[in-house]
Formats: structure tokens, sequence, C-alpha cells
């Protein structure tokens, strides 16, 4: 285990979201975009291809920057056991939505860091079930006009502010918006490094969302259901 973690830390993220909730560890963190092929591997379980590519991610920042911490984050929508990524153009973004409309589905985001120095990586994987409105084809298109659902696995933001898709979660809510900030937290407090004593609050503040799961997150266990501010389903 390492004595300490470099002061310099890197995230391997393209995501002004996952860009914005990071900085709520009170740490400076640099920003580089990496590449890598997202593509599922045969039969690949949804979490398990989340934390490859999260993994993957960092390994592919390390190549940048061999002498800092790398932060990387992958989120991967899962229907059923079906996986569904960043859709390819407009008329797949409107099936995902579709598919997706008035049923329950799980988001599966996976942090990894990565100490290139020593070649020694942690991962942590947030599970959230996510249950949608029965949203109308009427605001599907007026959704995709936007662009948003384009850049997003499965689709579509949960934060979305007049789409709002989404009628309750059970879990982490930022794992849903692409970066769980607990669980990367408690990744990092392995490491020696301890988070702000006011973490979950600031994240509340900045996604203006109650949480009741961050205790039971911090704490190394898993978390029960979070209705929270979306209404239960």
């Amino acid at each position: 285990m390492p004595d300490r973690i470099p002061e310099r830390w890197v995230l391997a993220s393209a995501s002004p979201r996952r860009q914005r909730l990071i900085q709520l560890l009170g740490h400076p963190v640099e920003v580089l975009r990496v590449s890598i092929d997202e593509t599922p591997e045969p039969d690949e379980d949804p979490g398990s291809c989340a934390a490859r590519l999260a993994l993957a991610k960092a390994v592919a920042g390390a190549r940048l920057a061999p002498d800092a911490l790398i932060l990387a984050a992958d989120t991967v929508v899962d229907l059923d056991g079906r996986i569904l990524g960043k859709p390819e153009n407009v008329q797949e973004a409107r099936a995902m939505l579709q598919a997706l409309r008035g049923r329950p589905h799980a988001v599966h985001t996976a942090v990894a860091l990565y100490l290139p120095r020593r070649d020694e990586h942690l991962l942590e994987v947030a599970t959230t079930g996510v249950w949608m409105r029965p949203y109308t084809e009427e605001e599907i298109e007026a959704y995709l006009a936007t662009g948003d659902p384009l850049d997003k696995a499965g689709a579509y933001a949960i934060q979305h502010p007049e789409f709002r898709p989404a009628q309750g979660v059970e879990g982490c809510y930022a794992a849903v918006v692409g970066l769980p900030l607990c669980h990367l937290a408690r990744a990092l407090r392995r490491w020696g490094w301890s988070p702000p004593e006011d973490l979950p609050a600031r994240c509340q503040s900045i996604l203006e969302q109650s949480c009741f799961v961050y205790p039971e997150i911090l704490a190394g266990g898993g978390y029960g259901r979070h209705p929270g501010d979306l209404g239960a389903p």
C-alpha cells in the first residue's frame, strides 16, 4: 500500500459532470481527455464492463501523466442485463428512451484509481436502481431536439432540468450523474487520504438532492432504497 499518494491528481475524463463533482473533494484536479474503445465484450456483465472501462481509462491517462494519481470513471446503463451505451445517432437515442420508459433499470458507475509509479489500482462500483416515469413521445422528441442524449449512456441525463426522466432512485444519485463521490472517497481513504467531513453535504447541495445512503457507503457497506427528492416509483 502506498506511503502517500502524489499531490498531482488527474481526472481522465471529458465529462463536465464528473469534472464538476470531483471538485467537491477539495483537492486540485487536472483534466485530461482520453480515448479508449468502449465496446462491451461478448456476454460481458454490465457492472464488470463499467469496471473494465474505468480502469482502461485510468491506464490511458497514466500514459499522459505517469507521475500523477489517475482517477477515472465509466457509467453503464443496464436494462434487463442489456448494456445501453452512448447512442450513435438520434434514432438509437429515441429507441433507448422508448425502451426505458416507465420501467426500472440499473446504472453501474465504476471509479478507478491508478498509481502508475507502483502499477497499483483500486476499483469501486456503485449500482443504482432507477425507475423511469411514463414520459410521452412528445417529451422524447423535445429532449432529442436538445442534443443532450447523444453523449449520455442510455441516452439520458437524470438531472436534466426540463426532461427529468426518472421518478425514483435506489442508491447513489451521484452515480447516475456520473461520479459516486462517496465510493471515490472511501477508495481514496484506503490509500491514506481523508475526504472532507462535509463531502456528503457538498454533494447534496450541488445536485439538489437529499441523500440517505452515504453513511452506509462511507462505512464500506451497501445501501438501502433512496427515494430522495424524485418520489417513490
